[in-house]
């Protein structure tokens, strides 16, 4: 019943060519015992079965739903299945009107007609796109084709061609040898593509449809084991027939394989094939048993030994390369997922929608943020922390679909890929993980509640994928201003400044706004000097943005940071202010030299280190502007240093170029020696609050954390800088007790760079600022400026 099911489901074109093949087969095997019935019934399934293959073919070749590569790859098959069939009705054609010729039959119109089928083969798979390789992998890949090509020509030597050269008919010696050399060549073109890969064939179809060309190719080599006791019959009346079959299922596989879009990324490959193994097996299963049954003497041990000993070192590198293959397969699933939960990473999560991206229908993105994840870290440690991120990832996980994709971007940051799911179905599997959330977790002994803010982006075929990423994170922080374990769908009207972080009169500001902005123009630098507290020469500059808004003016950092910061932009942004910061460094030193800036110091946001290509593009734009990596100083803030987590690993990388790292706002965190320890800095700036604290009580006139910062940062080898210096009072108090730079209003406002070019060059001692200026307006965000505004 099964089987019946199964002949249903086919194709008329399968179904007919199976018909054909078991008639074939029934009526052979009929023959092979007795001769029975006119010989032409032996030939009819010949021009049947290659009839039915070309349609075959040409069905698959019209598929328009498989890429043009494909098409075009079965269209040229589709040509040489009906040279196939017209060489061998010639052969049959010969056989029945020549029967007493004996011999291979191998007329001019069979040898024209296989060569251009072979010829359309090799043509069909040298247009088929391969899957791109490395050297070494193509070097591989032709020694194993080559490995094959060998074990088939001992066999077509031993089984055709030498039987074929003890015959006095040059003409039958010759197509014999033809055939010969084009089976080969056929070996070798299929074995290249099976090792190669299946970029646009289907893995399947390809193995199919390599099976019955190689059978093909060989399956001449059994006619000498008819010749003898079976004149009458020929290998190729069962054989084409049995090609034509297989070859039909091929293209049937293909015609009904989901079709998904190649990606190289996630092309898994097999680190060896059996198949040269099985060539070096077969060959040497022939060298046996022609030894053993031949009167070989004493050589029979000798090869049966050499044959074992081959035979134990295959098997030992199969073991060996099956160890490898499971070697990589971890190292691949510690690239693509997260060390903590075992969720996929950033890097799966981008394939991952990209590829829903490109499949037909809708797609949504769901962005979960846990709320008041950080009191959890610093109330309870970070232990317990972890331990709450993977209860939160397992549940996650299991309310997901099996198309669903849950990631961990970082942090407290989750996020899951509906493919398929338009924004009605998207509520519903976000309100399930968004219920698998409301129960309390139990960690450590500890009862903890789970909130979270879930932003939702709907999205579809030939969306950009950050974009979507974007309109979800500004959903999630919309999510925010509800209560409890909330979500909403991204819609455009939505008002990213609004809130007690954003500016009086800019709630109404959207985020194309800021990125119109960072294209236009409209977010420049101002730098604010860093000068030597011994003679109040210039040691440094930092660089801060502003934003001139076309409607509220010039705005601080910290009216459109948490903007950036929400939507993405900070990215964008950030990578704006280290380039032209970088760009105006490099004109400075070029024209003033040694009254240039030694240093430059530029502040950078969590988000961007998160970025997987971000120490390549500060390598790439500091070779632009051929600034030396050592002069250059990225600035996070304490608090921000808390949270880093993976990205860690990117300041060390900046720190193996030669920048160097300073922690800005230092004594305001709560775990600071913790992290003087955990995190990769050079340098420290005492907050501004501790800068200005009065004398202490003891009357000693030492400002407690100052002097005890100071005294760290020697016993660490870390540079200290203070900020926030107003009066001269405060410039000699930190002078005396050890601060060597420092920046503040005493020394200069914020200024632009023509401004701080005017004092190199005059040597002035401080840059001025003219009163009312937009870009330098006395505000207290210039004194201690939001770290993550770069």
């Amino acid at each position: 019943m099964g089987a019946l099911r199964r002949l249903r489901a086919m194709s008329g074109p399968m179904r007919a060519s199976c018909l054909v093949l078991a008639a074939c087969t029934t009526w052979f095997l009929v023959n092979l015992v007795t001769p029975v019935g006119p010989p032409v019934l032996l030939w009819l399934p010949t021009p049947a079965g290659a009839l039915l293959l070309t349609a075959a073919f040409r069905r698959t070749a019209r598929t328009m739903t498989l890429p043009a590569p494909t098409r075009r790859f079965w269209g040229h098959l589709s040509i040489a299945a009906l040279c196939v069939g017209v060489a061998h009705t010639a052969q049959a054609i010969d056989v029945l009107t020549h029967p007493d010729v004996g011999g291979a039959y191998n007329g001019p119109v069979l040898l024209a007609f296989d060569s251009a089928a072979v010829l359309l083969i090799l043509y069909a798979l040298y247009r088929l796109p391969l899957s791109r390789r490395s050297a070494g992998e193509r070097l591989r890949v032709a020694l194993d084709g080559g490995t094959v090509v060998a074990g088939a020509a001992v066999f077509i030597w031993h089984f055709q061609a030498r039987v074929a050269l003890r015959t006095d008919n040059r003409n039958e010696v010759l197509g014999a040898l033809i055939l010969a050399v084009l089976a080969l060549v056929v070996v070798l073109a299929v074995a290249k593509v099976m090792l190669s890969g299946y970029e646009f064939i289907d893995k399947s179809a390809l193995q199919w449809l390599a099976f019955s060309i190689f059978y093909g190719a060989t399956s001449s080599m059994l006619q000498p084991l008819l010749a003898s006791g079976h004149p009458h019959l020929m290998s190729t009346q069962f054989g084409i027939p049995v090609v034509c079959c297989l070859a039909s299922w091929a293209a049937e596989r293909e015609r009904g394989a989901p079709r998904k879009a190649a990606v190289a990324v996630t092309a898994k490959r097999r680190p060896f094939s059996l198949v040269p193994y099985a060539a070096v097996a077969a060959v040497y299963v022939l060298l046996v048993l022609e030894t053993w049954f031949g009167d070989h003497g004493d050589e029979k041990m000798l090869v049966l030994g050499a044959v074992t000993l081959t035979a134990l070192v295959m098997v030992r590198q199969v073991a060996a390369f099956v160890d490898n293959g499971r070697l990589l397969a971890r190292l691949d699933h510690t690239a693509t997922h997260d060390a903590l939960t075992q969720l996929p990473n950033r890097a799966l999560f981008g394939q991952r929608l990209q590829q829903a991206l490109r499949e037909s229908g809708p797609v949504s993105v769901a962005l979960i943020d846990l709320d008041d994840f950080k009191e959890v870290n610093d109330t309870l440690g970070h232990e317990v922390g972890d331990l709450l991120l993977v209860e939160v990832a397992r549940r996650l996980a299991g309310r997901a679909g099996a198309a669903d994709t849950v990631a961990r971007l970082g942090g407290d940051e989750f996020v899951v890929v509906l493919p398929g799911a338009d924004p009605a179905a998207a509520s519903l599997a976000v309100e399930r993980l968004a219920d698998a959330l409301r129960a309390p977790a139990v960690v450590n002994g500890h009862e903890l509640p789970i909130s979270a803010s879930i932003g939702i982006a709907d999205g579809r075929d030939g969306d950009d994928p950050s974009l979507l990423l974007r309109r979800a994170d500004i959903a999630m922080y919309a999510a925010k201003r509800l209560t409890g374990t909330a979500y909403l769908h991204y819609d455009c009207a939505m008002s990213e400044l609004g809130g007690e972080k954003g500016v009086a009169g800019a709630g109404d500001d959207h985020p194309s706004q800021l990125r119109e902005a960072i294209d236009s123009g409209r977010c420049f630098l101002v730098y604010q000097p860093i000068v030597s507290l011994d003679d109040g020469r210039l040691v440094g500059a930092e660089a801060l943005v502003r934003w001139d808004h076309p409607v509220h003016g010039v705005l601080p950092p910290d009216a459109f940071i948490p903007l950036a910061e929400r939507t993405g932009l900070i990215v964008p942004l950030g990578r704006f202010v280290f380039a032209d910061a970088c760009r105006q460094f490099a004109a400075w030193d070029a024209r003033h030299g040694a009254a240039a800036p030694a240093v430059l110091n530029i502040n950078v946001s969590p988000r961007e280190l998160r970025e997987a290509d971000y120490a390549g593009f500060v390598a790439e734009t500091l070779t632009l502007h051929a600034v030396d990596p050592a002069r250059i100083v990225l600035e996070i803030t304490e608090s921000m240093a808390l949270t880093l987590g993976p990205a860690t690993a990117t300041l060390e990388r900046l720190r193996a170029l030669g920048l160097r790292i300073s922690l800005d706002d230092f004594g305001t965190g709560s775990s600071t020696l913790r992290l003087l320890h955990d995190c990769p800095v050079d340098e420290v700036k005492l907050d501004r609050s501790f800068t200005q604290a009065p004398a202490s009580p003891s009357g000693e006139g030492r400002p407690p954390v100052a002097a005890a910062v100071i005294q760290l940062a020697q016993a660490l080898r870390l540079h200290a800088v203070a900020e926030g210096v107003e009066t001269p009072e405060q410039a000699e108090q930190l002078r005396s007790l050890g601060y060597r730079s420092a920046q503040g209003y005493h020394f200069a406002r914020p200024v632009p760079a023509a401004q701080l070019t005017e004092w190199m060059t005059d040597r002035a001692p401080r840059p001025t600022t003219s009163p009312g200026s937009a870009a330098t307006a006395p505000t207290r965000s210039d004194a201690a400026p939001t770290r993550v505004a770069t």
